[in-house]
């Protein structure tokens, strides 16, 4: 059997980003509670930090992006490389038609 995904959230304590990291990967969880390994909380030691990751491939970084994600957007991205065929109910925008 394949390894569940894992997923690394590296932020800034010093910016005061520990709550929004620990929100970010609750939301992670409940939503991908049978999909992902985990997800790490990781302290940065270089100010303005804000990485996400999956199986450390970046999928996030706040100052390329230049914000932070939307959870939905987040959601998004780590269902696209964990679990591609799981439907994120309210949060997806696949078939905006409806």
């Amino acid at each position: 059997m394949m390894k569940k995904p894992s997923v690394t959230i590296e932020y800034c304590p010093k910016c005061g980003w520990l709550l929004r990291s620990a929100y970010f990967a609750q939301e992670l969880l409940t939503t991908f509670s049978e999909e992902l390994e985990g997800v790490t909380l990781k302290p940065s030691e270089t100010s303005g930090t804000f990485y996400v990751s999956v199986n450390n491939k970046l999928i996030f970084d706040r100052k390329t992006e230049n914000r932070f994600p939307e959870i939905k957007e987040l959601k998004q991205l780590v269902r696209d490389i964990a679990c591609p065929d799981k439907n994120l109910g309210h949060s997806e925008n696949r078939n905006s038609s409806i």
